[in-house]
């Protein structure tokens, strides 16, 4: 069996590195579940039950061999016409990134949009989206873990070009890390 942040490339067929990826999506949009990978085995568990009254607003994921400040896989919601079942594997194409803290540790999200999607495959830049529907991202990463007692702080929701900053970074954080055989999850 593959493990998807380890064995899958990163690499889509639809473009190049970084503004083009695969991601691996853990939670489908609406979803009030929260699903993560599990490190070792590279199954999908489930974490816990979002404990606010909120719902996921896109599909949520990882770009595969990366590694983000947080030191997990690098964090994508990827925006879709279609919730996108747990486990799945799809190419998508950088907009935008939202920096975030979460208790304390960067904990970039990449926001991007499936390639192959009728609407959302069109949409080239953040401005190509309707401010609410950036609006409500930053305010269910604002409210997600409140009643959790969990410090969260969203910054401003950056360009593609932040992004591919950001996803190139991950990756070489990612082979850096691999080489010296402290990725949590990877078999020396």
């Amino acid at each position: 069996m593959e493990h998807p942040w380890h064995d899958l490339t990163p690499t889509a067929g639809t473009g190049d590195l970084p503004g083009h990826f695969k991601a691996v999506i853990e939670i489908p949009q609406g979803s009030n579940l929260k699903f993560e990978l599990d490190k070792g085995s590279g199954m999908l568990k489930l974490d816990r039950v979002l404990s606010s009254a909120v719902y996921y607003p896109a599909n949520y994921g990882f770009i595969p061999q990366t590694l983000g400040e947080d030191h997990d896989p690098l964090d994508v919601l990827v925006y879709c016409t279609e919730a996108i079942p747990p486990m799945t594997v799809c190419e998508a194409r950088a907009v935008g990134v939202m920096t975030m803290l979460d208790q304390g540790e960067p904990d970039d999200k990449i926001i991007a949009v499936l390639s192959s999607d009728p609407i959302y495959g069109e949409r080239r830049t953040l401005d190509d989206f309707p401010q609410h529907t950036l609006k409500m991202l930053r305010r269910f990463f604002k409210d997600y873990k409140t009643l959790e007692l969990k410090q969260v702080e969203v910054d401003q929701i950056k360009p593609a070009s932040e992004a591919d900053r950001i996803i190139e970074a991950s990756l070489d954080r990612y082979f850096k890390a691999r080489q010296r055989g402290t990725i949590k999850g990877l078999i020396s």
